[in-house]
């Protein structure tokens, strides 16, 4: 576990509450929960303070437990409401794979093989895959009857995007030039270069992930905490105490 202090960005958090906003998760069960258990041990030595703890989205995909991640968040979300779930492209990606059996969405084609694998649904067989519109049928059914109604309701309960003092989060970023409560879903969970590439200052720090780095990339505009963890084995968020900002990581086994 480490974290990084960061000097010169000029934002704060709102009075008297702590924020810790956490990256890309991908199925790395373990990860999310070493951060809560590092963000909780923090939170034990500041009783009384308000706080809040937002996801960034991607729960879902590529790594070996999304199930257990989102068995974890409804279960933290149950214990105390001030954890905060967003929607990313990903989780989005997969209430649209049990509403159509899309063969060739986002689903099929990036990671959505081991999360099926972690309902118990294996779209493999022998190492292969079946024809994709084959493995799609199959899996869209197997899928279905595997996924907890709660899970279901859970990725469809997800906000979009939250903001706390001088900070706005979301899962991948803004689109310039529109206000901040008239961003599009559609740009909020999947908009990366007309984003990344604005120079200027907006109105609130966007803090996101959605496009790996390979350390929290802190700028003057936005704050990217995605640091692939699935593959990595580093997770990293940001806290915010007031004008107290700092990156914390914890570390696992890379894939």
């Amino acid at each position: 576990m480490t974290e990084t202090g960061i000097h010169y960005l000029d934002a704060s958090g709102p009075e008297g509450m702590r924020l810790y906003a956490i990256g890309d998760v991908h199925g790395r069960h373990d990860l999310l929960a070493a951060m809560h258990r590092r963000i909780e041990s923090e939170l034990e030595y500041a009783p009384g303070s308000d706080w809040r703890i937002i996801h960034l989205g991607d729960y879902v995909d590529r790594g070996p437990d999304s199930k257990s991640v989102i068995d974890f968040l409804i279960e933290a979300q149950k214990r105390d409401p001030r954890n905060v779930m967003l929607a990313g492209n990903h989780d989005i990606g997969m209430l649209e794979f049990l509403a159509n059996g899309e063969p060739d969405g986002l689903f099929m084609n990036y990671g959505g093989v081991q999360t099926a694998q972690s309902y118990g649904v294996d779209l493999l067989r022998d190492g292969h895959w079946f024809g994709k519109a084959d493995a799609a049928a199959r899996g869209h059914m197997a899928l279905v009857k595997a996924v907890p109604r709660s899970h279901v309701d859970f990725l469809q309960s997800l906000a979009f995007s939250v903001s706390f003092g001088d900070f706005f989060f979301c899962h991948a970023g803004i689109r310039p030039g529109v206000p901040l409560d008239r961003q599009s879903r559609q740009d909020l969970i999947w908009i990366r270069d007309a984003f990344h590439d604005y120079p200027g200052l907006f109105s609130k720090v966007i803090v996101h992930g959605h496009t790996p780095v390979a350390e929290a990339d802190v700028r003057a505009n936005r704050v990217n905490v995605d640091t692939l963890a699935w593959k990595s084995g580093t997770l990293s968020a940001l806290a915010v105490n007031g004008g107290d900002k700092r990156i914390l990581t914890v570390q696992g086994k890379a894939l």
